[in-house]
Protein backbone atom coordinates (compact mmCIF):
# COMPACT_ATOMS: atom_id res chain seq x y z
CA UNK A 1 0.00 0.00 0.00
CA UNK A 2 2.80 2.65 0.83
CA UNK A 3 4.55 1.67 -2.54
CA UNK A 4 1.45 2.20 -4.46
CA UNK A 5 1.12 5.60 -2.47
CA UNK A 6 4.64 6.77 -3.02
CA UNK A 7 4.03 5.89 -7.18
CA UNK A 8 0.88 7.40 -7.45
CA UNK A 9 2.12 10.71 -5.37
CA UNK A 10 5.53 10.72 -8.06
CA UNK A 11 3.01 10.08 -10.85
CA UNK A 12 0.59 13.35 -10.15
CA UNK A 13 4.05 15.09 -9.07
CA UNK A 14 5.09 14.80 -13.10
CA UNK A 15 8.31 13.11 -12.04
CA UNK A 16 7.14 9.51 -13.46
CA UNK A 17 5.25 10.92 -16.48
CA UNK A 18 6.27 9.99 -20.03
CA UNK A 19 8.94 11.60 -21.50
CA UNK A 20 10.21 13.53 -18.08
CA UNK A 21 12.93 11.84 -15.02
CA UNK A 22 12.26 8.54 -14.58
CA UNK A 23 14.43 6.23 -11.57
CA UNK A 24 15.80 4.47 -14.23
CA UNK A 25 18.06 8.23 -15.44
CA UNK A 26 18.24 8.97 -12.03
CA UNK A 27 20.07 5.82 -10.72
CA UNK A 28 22.11 5.37 -13.61
CA UNK A 29 23.08 8.99 -13.52
CA UNK A 30 25.03 7.81 -10.03
CA UNK A 31 27.22 5.20 -11.83
CA UNK A 32 30.83 6.36 -11.92
CA UNK A 33 32.99 6.24 -15.66
CA UNK A 34 33.90 2.68 -15.30
CA UNK A 35 30.13 1.28 -14.23
CA UNK A 36 28.54 0.74 -11.21
CA UNK A 37 29.59 -1.73 -8.88
CA UNK A 38 27.89 -4.81 -8.93
CA UNK A 39 25.20 -6.14 -6.03
CA UNK A 40 25.91 -2.60 -4.45
CA UNK A 41 23.55 0.25 -3.41
CA UNK A 42 24.33 2.41 -6.60
CA UNK A 43 24.72 5.33 -3.97
CA UNK A 44 26.01 5.31 -0.64
CA UNK A 45 27.60 1.78 -1.57
CA UNK A 46 30.02 1.85 1.54
CA UNK A 47 28.69 0.63 4.61
CA UNK A 48 28.20 -1.35 7.89
CA UNK A 49 25.62 -2.59 9.64
CA UNK A 50 24.06 -2.43 12.70
CA UNK A 51 21.42 -3.35 15.26
CA UNK A 52 20.27 -2.12 18.47
CA UNK A 53 16.76 -0.39 19.26
CA UNK A 54 14.86 2.94 19.64
CA UNK A 55 14.02 3.75 23.37
CA UNK A 56 10.82 5.76 22.62
CA UNK A 57 10.03 8.21 25.95
CA UNK A 58 6.54 8.94 25.20
CA UNK A 59 6.66 12.89 24.51
CA UNK A 60 6.54 12.13 20.50
CA UNK A 61 3.29 10.80 20.94
CA UNK A 62 1.61 14.49 21.52
CA UNK A 63 2.48 14.71 17.48
CA UNK A 64 2.14 11.30 15.78
CA UNK A 65 -0.01 8.48 17.36
CA UNK A 66 2.41 5.88 15.83
CA UNK A 67 2.82 3.25 17.94
CA UNK A 68 6.87 4.41 17.68
CA UNK A 69 6.13 7.12 19.78
CA UNK A 70 4.61 5.32 22.57
CA UNK A 71 6.74 4.70 25.78
CA UNK A 72 8.89 1.26 25.03
CA UNK A 73 11.53 -0.34 23.42
CA UNK A 74 11.64 -1.36 19.80
CA UNK A 75 14.57 -3.15 17.48
CA UNK A 76 16.13 -1.59 15.24
CA UNK A 77 18.68 -2.64 12.02
CA UNK A 78 20.76 -0.13 10.45
CA UNK A 79 23.30 0.99 8.29
CA UNK A 80 26.50 3.74 8.73
CA UNK A 81 27.50 4.75 5.06
CA UNK A 82 28.43 7.58 3.40
CA UNK A 83 27.42 9.07 -0.26
CA UNK A 84 29.58 7.66 -2.96
CA UNK A 85 28.91 4.81 -5.72
CA UNK A 86 32.14 2.89 -4.98
CA UNK A 87 32.43 0.41 -2.05
CA UNK A 88 35.75 0.81 -2.23
CA UNK A 89 36.40 4.35 -1.62
CA UNK A 90 38.40 5.55 1.23
CA UNK A 91 36.74 6.63 4.18
CA UNK A 92 38.61 10.43 4.54
CA UNK A 93 37.06 11.03 0.78
CA UNK A 94 33.34 11.43 1.05
CA UNK A 95 31.69 14.66 2.52
CA UNK A 96 28.05 13.60 3.83
CA UNK A 97 27.74 10.52 6.12
CA UNK A 98 24.41 8.83 5.96
CA UNK A 99 22.59 6.70 9.03
CA UNK A 100 19.59 4.37 7.76
CA UNK A 101 17.49 3.11 9.59
CA UNK A 102 14.45 0.13 10.11
CA UNK A 103 12.08 0.82 13.11
CA UNK A 104 9.88 -2.60 14.09
CA UNK A 105 6.95 -2.23 16.30
CA UNK A 106 5.15 -4.84 17.97
CA UNK A 107 1.96 -3.84 15.94
CA UNK A 108 3.97 -5.15 12.75
CA UNK A 109 4.36 -1.88 11.30
CA UNK A 110 7.85 -0.38 10.02
CA UNK A 111 9.35 3.30 9.84
CA UNK A 112 11.88 3.17 7.46
CA UNK A 113 14.65 6.46 7.40
CA UNK A 114 17.79 7.30 5.65
CA UNK A 115 19.47 10.53 7.13
CA UNK A 116 22.88 12.46 6.46
CA UNK A 117 25.31 14.55 7.88
CA UNK A 118 24.46 17.60 5.98
CA UNK A 119 21.86 20.26 7.45
CA UNK A 120 20.41 20.77 3.96
CA UNK A 121 20.24 19.92 0.54
CA UNK A 122 22.18 20.87 -2.22
CA UNK A 123 19.26 21.55 -4.75
CA UNK A 124 15.08 22.22 -4.78
CA UNK A 125 13.89 19.46 -6.49
CA UNK A 126 14.28 15.48 -8.33
CA UNK A 127 14.77 17.48 -11.69
CA UNK A 128 17.54 20.01 -10.57
CA UNK A 129 19.25 16.50 -8.45
CA UNK A 130 19.76 14.96 -11.69
CA UNK A 131 20.75 17.97 -13.62
CA UNK A 132 23.65 18.16 -11.17
CA UNK A 133 23.98 14.23 -11.33
CA UNK A 134 25.14 14.35 -14.89
CA UNK A 135 26.81 17.88 -14.60
CA UNK A 136 29.39 16.30 -11.85
CA UNK A 137 29.40 12.86 -14.23
CA UNK A 138 30.94 15.25 -17.08
CA UNK A 139 33.08 17.36 -15.11
CA UNK A 140 32.55 20.62 -17.13
CA UNK A 141 33.68 23.28 -14.21
CA UNK A 142 32.18 26.28 -16.11
CA UNK A 143 28.40 24.48 -16.52
CA UNK A 144 28.78 23.39 -12.54
CA UNK A 145 29.68 27.51 -12.28
CA UNK A 146 26.68 28.30 -14.05
CA UNK A 147 24.37 25.95 -11.98
CA UNK A 148 25.61 26.98 -8.79
CA UNK A 149 24.69 30.62 -10.34
CA UNK A 150 20.95 29.53 -10.60
CA UNK A 151 20.82 27.67 -7.86
CA UNK A 152 21.93 29.71 -4.68
CA UNK A 153 21.29 26.69 -2.24
CA UNK A 154 23.94 24.66 -4.18
CA UNK A 155 26.22 27.43 -3.88
CA UNK A 156 25.18 27.13 0.30
CA UNK A 157 25.61 23.66 0.08
CA UNK A 158 29.30 23.87 -0.88
CA UNK A 159 30.28 26.25 1.27
CA UNK A 160 29.22 23.64 4.14
CA UNK A 161 31.43 21.38 2.33
CA UNK A 162 34.17 23.65 2.88
CA UNK A 163 33.71 24.94 6.51
CA UNK A 164 32.13 22.13 8.65
CA UNK A 165 34.04 20.40 10.64
CA UNK A 166 34.70 16.81 9.94
CA UNK A 167 35.15 14.18 12.88
CA UNK A 168 36.69 10.50 12.90
CA UNK A 169 33.75 8.69 13.99
CA UNK A 170 30.01 7.90 12.74
CA UNK A 171 29.21 8.57 16.11
CA UNK A 172 30.46 11.73 16.61
CA UNK A 173 27.82 12.90 13.67
CA UNK A 174 24.55 14.52 13.70
CA UNK A 175 21.80 13.14 11.11
CA UNK A 176 19.52 14.74 9.67
CA UNK A 177 15.99 13.95 7.94
CA UNK A 178 15.85 16.82 5.45
CA UNK A 179 12.48 16.41 4.14
CA UNK A 180 9.12 16.97 5.66
CA UNK A 181 6.98 14.70 6.95
CA UNK A 182 3.32 15.04 8.09
CA UNK A 183 2.57 13.53 11.63
CA UNK A 184 -0.76 13.12 12.82
CA UNK A 185 -1.51 13.07 16.53
CA UNK A 186 -4.35 11.00 18.07
CA UNK A 187 -6.92 13.57 17.71
CA UNK A 188 -6.26 13.69 13.87
CA UNK A 189 -4.07 16.74 14.14
CA UNK A 190 -1.61 17.22 11.45
CA UNK A 191 1.93 18.66 12.43
CA UNK A 192 4.84 19.42 10.01
CA UNK A 193 7.67 17.95 11.06
CA UNK A 194 11.47 17.12 10.19
CA UNK A 195 13.86 14.85 11.95
CA UNK A 196 17.61 14.65 13.50
CA UNK A 197 19.88 12.34 15.55
CA UNK A 198 21.61 14.42 17.77
CA UNK A 199 24.78 12.33 18.97
CA UNK A 200 25.23 11.48 22.59
CA UNK A 201 29.07 11.55 22.16
CA UNK A 202 30.48 14.49 21.68
CA UNK A 203 32.40 15.93 18.41
CA UNK A 204 36.01 16.17 18.19
CA UNK A 205 36.95 17.96 14.79
CA UNK A 206 39.78 16.16 13.08
CA UNK A 207 41.21 17.73 9.90
CA UNK A 208 40.70 15.87 6.20
CA UNK A 209 44.27 15.13 6.02
CA UNK A 210 44.62 14.04 8.66
CA UNK A 211 42.23 11.40 8.76
CA UNK A 212 42.92 9.77 5.34
CA UNK A 213 46.37 8.83 7.52
CA UNK A 214 44.36 6.76 9.87
CA UNK A 215 43.53 4.12 6.53
CA UNK A 216 40.89 3.86 3.92
CA UNK A 217 38.37 2.14 5.95
CA UNK A 218 38.88 3.74 9.49
CA UNK A 219 35.32 4.64 9.94
CA UNK A 220 34.38 1.10 9.92
CA UNK A 221 36.97 0.14 12.18
CA UNK A 222 36.37 3.04 14.22
CA UNK A 223 32.34 2.67 15.10
CA UNK A 224 32.87 -1.40 15.37
CA UNK A 225 35.78 -1.00 18.46
CA UNK A 226 33.65 2.09 19.64
CA UNK A 227 30.62 0.03 20.12
CA UNK A 228 32.30 -3.49 20.93
CA UNK A 229 33.36 -1.19 23.92
CA UNK A 230 30.06 0.43 25.01
CA UNK A 231 26.79 1.33 22.64
CA UNK A 232 26.66 4.37 21.03
CA UNK A 233 23.33 6.97 21.43
CA UNK A 234 21.62 9.54 19.60
CA UNK A 235 18.68 11.61 20.65
CA UNK A 236 15.88 11.47 18.26
CA UNK A 237 14.48 15.23 18.03
CA UNK A 238 11.72 16.20 15.93
CA UNK A 239 11.00 19.92 14.39
CA UNK A 240 7.67 21.37 13.98
CA UNK A 241 7.08 23.89 11.08
CA UNK A 242 5.59 26.84 11.76
CA UNK A 243 2.90 28.46 9.56
CA UNK A 244 4.75 29.10 6.05
CA UNK A 245 7.72 27.09 6.57
CA UNK A 246 8.70 25.56 3.16
CA UNK A 247 7.62 22.04 3.32
CA UNK A 248 8.00 20.83 -0.12
CA UNK A 249 12.22 22.07 -0.56
CA UNK A 250 14.42 19.94 1.24
CA UNK A 251 17.43 22.77 0.52
CA UNK A 252 15.68 25.58 2.73
CA UNK A 253 16.01 24.58 6.39
CA UNK A 254 13.66 26.14 8.95
CA UNK A 255 14.80 28.80 10.98
CA UNK A 256 16.35 28.49 14.54
CA UNK A 257 13.66 28.82 17.60
CA UNK A 258 11.23 26.14 16.00
CA UNK A 259 9.46 24.23 18.71
CA UNK A 260 11.47 20.80 19.03
CA UNK A 261 10.30 17.10 20.62
CA UNK A 262 12.89 14.52 22.03
CA UNK A 263 11.25 11.49 21.58
CA UNK A 264 13.70 9.03 22.71
CA UNK A 265 17.15 7.91 22.08
CA UNK A 266 18.59 5.15 19.24
CA UNK A 267 20.89 2.89 20.42
CA UNK A 268 23.30 0.94 18.67
CA UNK A 269 24.75 -1.75 20.25
CA UNK A 270 26.47 -4.54 17.51
CA UNK A 271 27.75 -3.71 14.26
CA UNK A 272 28.51 -6.37 11.78
CA UNK A 273 30.09 -6.37 8.17
CA UNK A 274 27.53 -5.50 5.59
CA UNK A 275 28.96 -8.49 3.55
CA UNK A 276 26.36 -10.94 5.79
CA UNK A 277 25.03 -8.80 7.86
CA UNK A 278 21.27 -7.82 8.89
CA UNK A 279 21.50 -4.34 6.98
CA UNK A 280 22.50 -5.74 3.43
CA UNK A 281 18.67 -6.66 2.28
CA UNK A 282 16.66 -3.94 3.35
CA UNK A 283 15.59 -1.16 0.79
CA UNK A 284 15.63 1.96 3.76
CA UNK A 285 12.86 3.42 1.58
CA UNK A 286 11.73 6.37 2.89
CA UNK A 287 7.68 5.63 2.26
CA UNK A 288 7.77 2.96 4.35
CA UNK A 289 5.79 4.58 7.34
CA UNK A 290 3.71 3.44 10.15
CA UNK A 291 0.15 4.63 10.81
CA UNK A 292 0.58 8.54 12.45
CA UNK A 293 3.45 9.26 9.38
CA UNK A 294 2.53 10.29 6.24
CA UNK A 295 4.83 11.99 3.19
CA UNK A 296 3.88 16.10 3.19
CA UNK A 297 4.41 18.21 -0.27
CA UNK A 298 8.18 17.18 -0.66
CA UNK A 299 8.31 15.68 -3.89
CA UNK A 300 11.72 14.01 -2.51
CA UNK A 301 10.76 11.24 -0.34
CA UNK A 302 8.24 9.57 -3.55
CA UNK A 303 11.35 9.97 -5.81
CA UNK A 304 13.80 8.54 -3.66
CA UNK A 305 11.33 5.64 -3.00
CA UNK A 306 11.12 5.07 -6.99
CA UNK A 307 15.31 5.15 -7.36
CA UNK A 308 15.69 2.99 -4.23
CA UNK A 309 13.46 0.01 -5.88
CA UNK A 310 15.30 0.61 -9.08
CA UNK A 311 18.90 0.42 -7.12
CA UNK A 312 17.02 -2.51 -4.78
CA UNK A 313 15.98 -4.74 -7.80
CA UNK A 314 19.43 -4.20 -9.71
CA UNK A 315 21.49 -5.20 -6.87
CA UNK A 316 19.64 -8.34 -5.53
CA UNK A 317 19.22 -9.79 -9.50
CA UNK A 318 23.42 -8.93 -9.05
CA UNK A 319 23.83 -10.85 -5.76
CA UNK A 320 26.66 -13.21 -7.14
CA UNK A 321 28.87 -10.08 -7.86
CA UNK A 322 28.65 -8.73 -4.26
CA UNK A 323 32.01 -8.55 -2.63
CA UNK A 324 33.75 -9.94 -5.83
CA UNK A 325 35.17 -6.61 -6.52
Amino acid sequence: MVGGSAAAFAYTAGWLSPGRLTPDKVVDAFAPPGGPALGHRRNHAKGICFTGFFEANGAGAELSRARVFQAGRYPVVGRFNFGTPDPHAPDATARVRGFSVRIQTPDGQEWRSAMISAPFFPVSTPQDFYQLLKLLAAKDPEAIKAFAGAHPRFAAFGAWTKSAPWTGSYAEERYNGLNSFIFTDAGGKDHAVRWSLIPEATPTPAPAEELAKRGPDFLEQEIAQRIAAAPARWKLVVTVADPGDPTADPSKPWPEGRRTVEAGTLVADKVEQEVDGPCRDVNFDPTVLPSGIRTSDDPFPAARSAAYAVSFDRRTAEAKHYGAQ
